[in-house]
């Protein structure tokens, strides 16, 4: 990309700061452009990066190509329709949904869009269309807005550490859920039921055997004969 002489690309060219870009002429001229951009520039990410996180203001890298495609029109001829190339790399610190503790998050985004003219444009575009989304271009396009919601977009369902550095052993093997079971016991059984059958058992030992008492009785002990 050029830049006037004497005068260098920096944060202060809008191009390079990727903000009030004219999207369509971007497009059109199939011009590149390429930039860094910090979290705490991101309100909606910073707000997904934990207070304890050993840097909360990570930076992402993007890279932006504009590039024209010939398309059939409404009217029947062929005509070049805008497109966008966006790509971002970088970290950001997440809070682990297992562990509660920070960890760092790779982002790796590689989007392709259609820019239309309207925002009833966009939501004529088919649905099937997998590979490319659709974006309402203008004038003055803020492509760290755009940057912001693909971060969001990428943001995983579940953060966590693919292995966390301290996790409770329940979590893990189920120890501390075997240890506070009885092994010898039915965990579906009622337990007052249990006490009961406990109780009967140890009854027994001191209560007289009813057929004992019996074998007195035809014997001819007391009461045994009319």
């Amino acid at each position: 990309m050029s830049s006037h002489p004497g005068k260098p690309a920096g944060p202060a060219d809008p191009l390079h700061a990727g903000r009030e870009i004219d999207l369509f002429e971007f497009a059109r001229t199939g011009r590149q452009a390429a930039g860094a951009v910090r979290v705490s520039q991101l309100p909606r990410m910073l707000n997904e990066v934990p207070a304890d996180a050993p840097d909360r203001d990570t930076t992402f890298t993007w890279q932006a190509e504009g590039s024209t495609q010939p398309e059939l029109q409404d009217d029947g001829t062929e005509g070049p329709q805008p497109y966008l190339r966006l790509a971002l790399h970088g970290s950001a610190w997440l809070e682990c949904q297992r562990c509660l503790s920070p960890y760092l998050q790779a982002f790796d985004v590689d989007a392709v869009y259609r820019i239309v003219n309207t925002e009833a444009e966009a939501e004529e575009f088919p649905l099937d269309e997998d590979e490319v989304d659709v974006i309402v271009g203008s004038k003055q396009f803020d492509l760290v807005d755009l940057i912001e919601e693909e971060l969001l977009l990428a943001l995983p369902l579940v953060p966590k550490h693919d292995v966390c550095p301290s996790v409770h052993e329940s979590l893990v093997s189920g120890v501390a859920g075997e240890e506070g079971s009885d092994p010898g016991s039915d965990p579906d059984s009622d337990p007052e039921a249990g006490d009961q059958a406990a109780g009967s058992e140890g009854d027994e030992a001191h209560k007289p055997n009813p057929f004992a008492a019996l074998e007195a009785l035809k014997r001819g002990g007391p009461g045994g004969k009319h």
